[in-house]
């Protein structure tokens, strides 16, 4: 079997660096063995301390504030401006005492500011407008001072004439409902005896009453005081005045109202408002007005009756001058109510006439008029 022989590989070079690195450990060896021998060969054996690496410690000092800012210079404060002196007042001589003759005997001192108002007649002078006190509202309690009853004030009583027992018979006329008001009479029937009185107001159709009012009690200092009033058509209701309670009082169980001087019922404020006009007709001029607590059977209001022009009348009792009262309505259901009050009877009613807020009315014409005995 033949034999392959390998063929002989060249030899590898070595790399040049080798060379250098053998050196170079050479010369570290011998360095080494140098460092190593040096200490014998120098003189006797170095102090322990000798080797030991010595550090010191510096201390950095902080660096110096700066040198504070001087303060600002304060100006310097000026001196008050110095105050010119006041002038003094130059002493004058003095008067010469007044003469007779002289101009300043004559003259009035000035007027006093504390004075009071000057007085006429006994009553002060009236105050400017707007100084005045306020006027009561209507329907105060004040406002029934009018009547001639007074308000708690100290006053002189009102001048009245309360007339003497009389019956007054009517003509009746007027709408109820769609159905006109014939055949109707009136009869108001007033007696008193200085003391007490009764009053009595009904309404006739074919000799049957159809509607009564009756009202009572006494005569005092300020005019006509009632004690009961009383209103009857199919059944009757009434009301009470309860003078030591200062209330009235109604029998349908109606709350109770105050009760304000010189208070009076609906058929007795006729026979009042004739009482105040007797007796000053002068003090109710047209445009005057009376303002007076009406009672009803079921309620009380303030009633305010305004003067108005007299009017000469044509009735069934013959012709009359008479000074009309109206009533208006302050309510959405008061009842209009016009007065006739004639000075040739005393001031006692010629005609009335009610209009209710439906508009049914009745219009009372007087057809006679007769005294009668208390």
């Amino acid at each position: 079997m033949p034999t392959h022989t390998l063929p002989a590989l060249p030899p590898v070079p070595r790399p040049p660096w080798r060379g250098l690195a053998l050196l170079a450990a050479a010369v570290l060896l011998v360095h080494l063995a140098l460092l190593a021998l040096a200490p014998m060969a120098v003189g006797p054996h170095p102090s322990p301390l000798a080797n030991k690496f010595i550090t010191r410690t510096i201390v950095i000092a902080p660096p110096a504030p700066p040198p504070p800012a001087p303060p600002p210079e304060v100006a310097a404060a000026k001196p008050p401006a110095p105050t010119p002196p006041r002038p003094r007042p130059v002493a004058r001589p003095p008067a010469p005492a007044p003469t007779p003759e002289s101009p300043a005997a004559a003259e009035a001192p000035g007027p006093d500011p504390t004075a009071q108002p000057p007085v006429e007649n006994g009553t002060a002078s009236e105050p400017a407008p707007e100084a005045a006190a306020p006027a009561p509202a209507e329907g105060a309690p004040a406002a029934a001072a009018n009547n001639g009853g007074g308000a708690g004030q100290a006053e002189a009583p009102v001048p009245q004439h309360i007339p003497g027992s009389v019956r007054l018979a009517f003509a009746a006329t007027g709408q109820q409902g769609m159905a006109p008001m014939q055949g109707v009479f009136g009869n108001l029937v007033w007696l008193q005896d200085g003391q007490q009185y009764d009053a009595q107001l009904s309404l006739t159709f074919l000799f049957r009453t159809i509607r009564s009012q009756h009202s009572n009690g006494v005569i005092g200092a300020s005019g006509i005081e009632p004690a009961r009033f009383s209103d009857k058509r199919r059944n009757e209701v009434a009301s009470h005045f309860m003078r030591e309670q200062g209330t009235v009082v109604f029998s349908n169980n109606a709350p109770s109202v105050p009760l304000l001087p010189g208070a009076q019922d609906r058929l007795s404020v006729i026979i009042q408002l004739g009482a105040l006009m007797a007796g000053d007709p002068a003090r109710y001029p047209p445009g005057a007005a009376f303002a007076i607590q009406t009672v009803g059977a079921r309620d009380a209001d303030i009633w305010i009756f305004k003067v108005e022009q007299d009017e000469k009348l044509s009735l069934p009792a013959g012709e009359f001058g008479a000074r009309k009262l109206t009533r208006n309505p302050r309510q959405p259901f008061d009842d209009k109510v016009e007065l006739w009050l004639s000075p040739e009877l005393g001031y006692l009613p010629v005609r009335i006439r009610q209009t209710q807020s439906n508009g049914d009315f009745a219009d009372l014409q007087l057809r006679s008029v007769e005294p009668v005995r208390p």
